[in-house]
């Protein structure tokens, strides 16, 4: 009953707030429209250039081009004329970014940050929110995307009339490419959160999958892939404090969850920790707090919007008040990250536990399954009656997998596309000045497998690996990466086999599992007779694999490679992974590392 009452009051608060800007002649198009459209991409640029010639405050420009041409926006907002990066930092000033449209049908977060915009700038309205801090709106990342503009784009979601698409215009979800950044809008975003570094930001969604009465998901990294300071502080502040504001304003919302059973809602609901391809994942390595907002897709639209509007409104007031507060747990975040992470164990994969749950209210609503003649299968028919259930939930969040940090990775200079996709992520690499032997822990790859499909343009690995330690000469020039870094997450996720979002995993490194030389039989052949006589404990591994491996012994192929593997002409950097770990606090003859 309080949360059909908490949606009334949204419903009437939205109404007056719409109907009060009716005569002042800055509605929003969507807002023009009765929010049963959302602006196109010009018609968005043209409001936000209006502000910027209308108050001083505002100040509009672009970061990057997309892969069509269209200038990708950014507005500044900022009481003290801090339009700047640079000024920003030398002001002290608290950064948010607040993020729109890296699915471009998913477009509430735009019309609701016209709205603030206009009330900001223009009414004066909440201008208390912009003592000592500085606003970045991006009121549209996927730009290409926001213009494959059509009324089909969006099957399950209520409203607008048309919107934008999903992906870019070269296929890929910007929201699976912030480690990889395989798409010129997302290493544009990377310069510029490289130069703004900004304290906290906000990319704005909307759900998909079931239906139930809250209007919105916020999805807060939580778990112990979040350095402690930042974990504690948005755990106990930031999402506390925000739900409940929210919920008592008549905006009913939960921490992002899954159902655990698509079909059986009572089953329970599931949390979730992501991988650093998603925006809550990466801001998690990158020790910033960059918050997921999730509408309900089946909320009209005029509902998302003005939710989005005030959720922007107490997200930015609580920051205000903890403005310093923030700031210090963001440098106490880098700084433990820099100075504590190596040596230490850093979890790769986090997953919330299915052996700890908490019994919840969940205000979701009726249903059936009913039976398909079409497909064949039971699918769930919500019956739009709220309904409040009793159900599990599974929020405590536990690392599965995780790796020791080493003292410095070693990467051969010739793999510079993954060197300048590190760059793009803020890291600092070296290079050996001279020739160095070193005593290293390296990985021989085993068994890869690549996923049939592509996935975001890449055929997705899964390997074993082997640790194999040696010692061993790095050329000059190699190039060195310490883990001392305010990015040693982003690091380790970047480069470790096993992470979730490896570069390895994306197949970026597949050139090494290839094997470029062979053996012909005919010379195997007299070679493998001369390794018998001279190597007696080689003829009796040979033969002890032929009693106990009756595949082996059937196959000539897998004989004959049994020796060309165990002669001096097999490939011996053939699986071997060309990344290095050195364990040990070592000196090292470095120099900086050129641009290329």
């Amino acid at each position: 009953m309080r949360l059909q009452v908490a949606s009334l009051v949204l419903t009437l608060c939205s109404t007056v707030l719409w109907a009060g800007n009716a005569g002042g002649g800055w509605l929003t198009p969507a807002e023009r429209s009765g929010f049963r459209t959302t602006p196109r991409y010009r018609e968005t640029i043209t409001f936000c250039r209006k502000l910027e010639s209308a108050s001083p405050l505002i100040h509009v420009t672009q970061f990057g081009l997309s892969p069509q041409g269209r200038p990708l926006p950014l507005v500044v907002v900022d009481a003290s004329g801090t339009f700047s990066p640079e000024l920003a930092h030398r002001r002290g000033r608290t950064i948010v970014l607040i993020m729109s449209g890296i699915h471009a049908g998913e477009i509430d977060g735009k019309d609701a940050s016209l709205m603030l915009l206009r009330d900001i700038a223009v009414k004066g309205k909440w201008h208390s929110l912009l003592d000592g801090l500085t606003l970045l709106f991006i009121p549209i990342f996927n730009v290409d995307g926001h213009e494959r503009f059509g009324p089909y784009n969006r099957m399950n979601q209520n409203g607008p009339r048309e919107m934008g698409w999903r992906t870019t215009a070269q296929n890929l979800n910007l929201n699976r490419d912030w480690l990889k950044a395989d798409a010129p809008e997302m290493q544009a975003w990377l310069r510029l959160f490289n130069r703004w570094l900004p304290d906290l930001m906000v990319d704005i969604h909307v759900t998909d999958g079931a239906d139930f009465q809250y209007v919105m998901q916020l999805g807060l990294e939580t778990g112990p892939n979040v350095a402690e300071p930042l974990r504690t502080w948005t755990k106990r502040v930031l999402q506390v404090r925000l739900l409940q504001q929210l919920n008592d304003q008549g905006v009913p919302a939960l921490p992002f969850f899954w159902q655990r059973n698509r079909r059986h809602i009572e089953k329970g609901i599931v949390g979730w920790s992501a991988s650093p391809r998603y925006s809550n994942g990466y801001g998690a390595i990158q020790n910033r707090v960059f918050m997921l907002v999730e509408n309900h897709v089946l909320k009209d639209y005029r509902t998302r919007v003005q939710a989005t509007y005030r959720m922007l409104v107490d997200l930015l007031q609580i920051v205000q008040q903890e403005k310093a507060h923030l700031k210090e747990v963001n440098r106490q975040a880098d700084r433990q990250t820099a100075e504590h992470l190596a040596g230490r164990a850093l979890p790769l994969v986090v997953r919330a536990s299915l052996l700890d749950s908490t019994l919840i209210d969940f205000a979701g609503v009726a249903y059936r399954l009913e039976h398909s003649d079409l497909f064949g299968d039971d699918w769930v028919h919500w019956l739009g009656t709220p309904r409040t259930y009793r159900l599990p939930f599974f929020n405590h969040l536990v690392a599965v997998d995780s790796v020791v940090v080493p003292y410095a990775y070693l990467i051969p200079a010739q793999w510079q596309d993954q060197l300048r996709r590190l760059r793009r992520h803020g890291v600092r690499i070296f290079r050996l000045a001279r020739d160095t032997v070193l005593t290293v822990e390296t990985y021989r790859l085993k068994n890869p497998r690549w996923q049939p499909r592509p996935f975001e343009g890449h055929h997705l690995l899964q390997v074993e690996v082997e640790v194999e330690h040696t010692s061993r000469r790095f050329p000059a020039g190699t190039a060195v990466i310490l883990c001392n870094q305010r990015t040693n997450r982003v690091i380790v996720h970047a480069l470790e086999p096993r992470a979730p979002d490896s570069f390895l995993r994306w197949g970026l490194w597949n050139a090494v599992l290839e094997r470029k030389e062979y053996a012909e039989d005919y010379v195997l052949e007299p070679l493998a007779h001369q390794m018998v006589e001279k190597n007696p404990a080689l003829r009796r591994e040979f033969e002890q694999w032929l009693k106990a491996d009756s595949t082996f012994a059937a196959s000539p192929t897998a004989r004959r490679m049994f020796f060309y593997q165990r002669s001096p002409y097999y490939d011996q950097q053939y699986l071997r992974y060309p990344v290095a770990r050195l364990l040990k606090k070592t000196e090292l003859p470095l120099a900086p590392l050129e641009a290329f």
